[in-house]
């Protein structure tokens, strides 16, 4: 039997064009199932209860919380579309390629997984072990298409230093959750119709 060399691995640069549907899909459940597999086993570790830490809260006012930051992050992102060039802000066409032919069952149920999934690990998990500011260098980090720019690479960082700000504020994750899903619907359901019209 051959022995497994990890110098042997090469990673080859992939063009988003060449992903077929099916692929970029199972890439992004299985991307959404490692997260929140890593994110209930860190809360574990913590010595936290994860159904504790997605209590729905007893008041209604996370709701202003997540819709406020999500009303001001649109429309900094609206403003950014015409102050930056486009191509600063090209993620290599994957949200136009995962949303644009989708059903809006899907793009809800896709917002849904990826709020839950990644708020329960980066604001559940990470941001109580090393607060905003380091988890929000990570977040922007693996959001690994924007790097190629700084403007969106900023733009993540920013954007996940106010998820985990309206977390402390509202001390609970369905802030974060809710502002999270609200901007990963609206930008998929215009990237749908934009391409439609």
């Amino acid at each position: 039997m051959k022995k497994f060399k990890f110098g042997e691995i090469k990673l080859k640069k992939v063009d988003p064009q060449q992903l077929t549907d099916r692929v970029l899909l199972l890439n992004l459940y299985i991307t959404q199932g490692l997260t929140l597999i890593i994110g209930l086993i860190w809360i574990l570790f913590q010595k936290r209860n994860p159904i504790h830490v997605l209590n729905f809260p007893e008041n209604v006012q996370f709701v202003a919380w997540g819709l406020g930051l999500a009303g001001v992050m649109l429309i900094v992102d609206f403003f950014l579309t015409y102050i930056v060039p486009e191509d600063s802000m090209d993620d290599g066409g994957i949200n136009e390629m995962l949303f644009r032919n989708r059903p809006v069952w899907h793009i809800v149920l896709i917002a849904a997984v990826v709020s839950v999934c990644e708020e329960l690990l980066f604001r559940g998990a990470i941001q109580h072990a090393f607060g905003p500011y380091w988890t929000s260098i990570l977040f922007a980090v693996i959001h690994i298409r924007y790097l190629r720019h700084w403007v969106p690479t900023g733009w993540v960082f920013l954007s996940s230093y106010g998820l985990g700000y309206i977390y402390i504020q509202s001390g609970t994750l369905w802030a974060p959750i809710l502002c999270h899903f609200f901007i990963d619907l609206f930008s998929g359901l215009v990237i749908r119709y934009r391409r439609k019209s």
